[in-house]
């Protein structure tokens, strides 16, 4: 195994598998009145979902490294679960805070 691969205890999947039950369908129930369009608010989903990882002793890091926005699943009793996207390039302050937010 090369220094850049990590192990992952099982017991992390088992963990998620039980949040993602208990999560349930998540749908777009936000109205943009000036598109007339609805959206999912990544604001209501974070408020849902903190508790229910909370409770399985899970942890949510979105750091923002390199470019990249990472999503950081922590397993407080060992194991961790990464995944990141690329942040498009040359981006003024709004636009860029407008992709990280769409990256989340």
């Amino acid at each position: 195994m090369d220094k850049e691969s990590k192990v992952i205890p099982t017991e992390i999947y088992n963990k998620l598998f039980k949040v993602q039950k208990e999560i349930g369908v998540i749908s777009k129930d936000t109205q943009n009145s000036f598109y007339k369009s609805k959206y999912f608010d990544i604001n209501k989903l974070i408020q849902h979902v903190l508790p229910i990882l909370q409770k399985h002793k899970l942890l949510l890091l979105q750091p923002i490294r390199d470019n990249r926005v990472f999503s950081l699943i922590l397993d407080l009793d060992g194991g961790i679960v990464e995944s990141s996207l690329e942040l498009p390039a040359n981006l003024d302050a709004q636009k860029i805070g407008s992709a990280i937010t769409y990256v989340r």
